[in-house]
């Protein structure tokens, strides 16, 4: 059967452990100039509606570290603009390719779209889920802290994909998370109470104090406060965020030891300050670098006979 990262609901417990230890073996030896070849001669088709840095290079990279190659696809060049039907998209490209990834603003398109395809597809953001980013996440958190259960995971911001993201992968892995995030934008109820019956014993909370939230945090993590398709709405955003700023002041509340992490871009000066991001309890390059390496397990795991 054809796996597939839609959602991080897409996997067991078991299977984040496994992908998070195939990342970790193929960094290691990336580390000592071994890049093997798993996948020579395959292909990655990437598919965005929406821009990248990060997400775009690290899987494209990733693939030609392990020995294949990249496909870019813009909406129209996919077809995905109503052209063709996402059945006949779906069926063609999935023959062409080993991987499919997909950036787009809706998560039911991805959904859809891996119903129908006869290759991984993989979810590189949508309006509902970032699920590779939270996997790096996790990679980073665990080489950093040698664990993940039992550490506190503090997310100051938007109750958005990244957060929602988190929350599943904290579940499935024992960390504790709190979203310290304003009235009117926290997680919605709906996935909540789904989250909750999924893993009765997680430890995940909403509150609204950011101050009291990151008192017993080990990694105090945020995000933009207008994602892509919100800039309309940023300037409410921004006075609704005002007081959910990580500066300097922010993570002294915090224990010794804690860690920064943003998932990026970042809007210095907004939801970040300069002497946040570059201070020493930063680990958002590592975090930035991870990205491929994730990748690369990812692919790894979800080709493997």
């Amino acid at each position: 059967m054809t796996r597939h990262l839609t959602s991080l609901y897409d996997l067991a417990p078991q299977d984040v452990l496994a992908i998070l230890d195939s990342a970790a073996d193929l960094k290691a030896r990336y580390r000592n100039g071994d890049c093997p070849q798993l996948l020579q001669g395959r292909v990655l088709a990437q598919m965005f509606e929406k821009p990248s840095l990060r997400t775009r290079n690290s899987f494209e990279a990733a693939m030609i570290n392990l020995g294949g190659a990249g496909i870019f696809l813009t909406t129209e060049e996919a077809g995905l603009n109503g052209r063709e039907s996402l059945r006949d998209v779906a069926t063609v490209l999935s023959s062409y390719s080993a991987i499919i990834t997909m950036r787009t603003y809706s998560q039911q398109l991805i959904e859809d779209f891996a119903k129908i395809s006869s290759c991984p597809v993989i979810n590189a953001l949508s309006d509902e889920r970032h699920p590779c980013q939270a996997l790096t996440d996790l990679l980073t958190i665990r080489e950093t802290f040698g664990r993940l259960e039992g550490l506190h995971l503090v997310f100051v911001g938007d109750g958005n994909n990244v957060a929602m993201s988190l929350s599943i992968a904290s579940a499935m892995t024992g960390l504790k998370f709190t979203l310290a995030v304003p009235q009117g934008f926290a997680m919605p109820e709906e996935f909540c109470t789904d989250l909750a019956k999924r893993f009765p014993e997680a430890q995940v909370e909403q509150v609204h104090d950011p101050l009291s939230a990151v008192s017993t945090a080990d990694v105090v993590y945020t995000d933009v406060w207008a994602s892509m398709g919100q800039e309309e709405d940023a300037a409410r955003r921004q006075q609704a965020f005002a007081n959910f700023q990580v500066n300097e002041a922010l993570l002294n509340l915090a224990p010794d030891g804690v860690k920064f992490m943003h998932d990026l871009p970042a809007k210095r000066g907004l939801e970040v300050t300069d002497d946040v991001m570059d201070g020493s309890s930063s680990i958002v390059f590592q975090q930035a670098e991870n990205r491929m390496h994730l990748a690369r397990g990812l692919f790894a795991w979800l080709l493997a006979q």
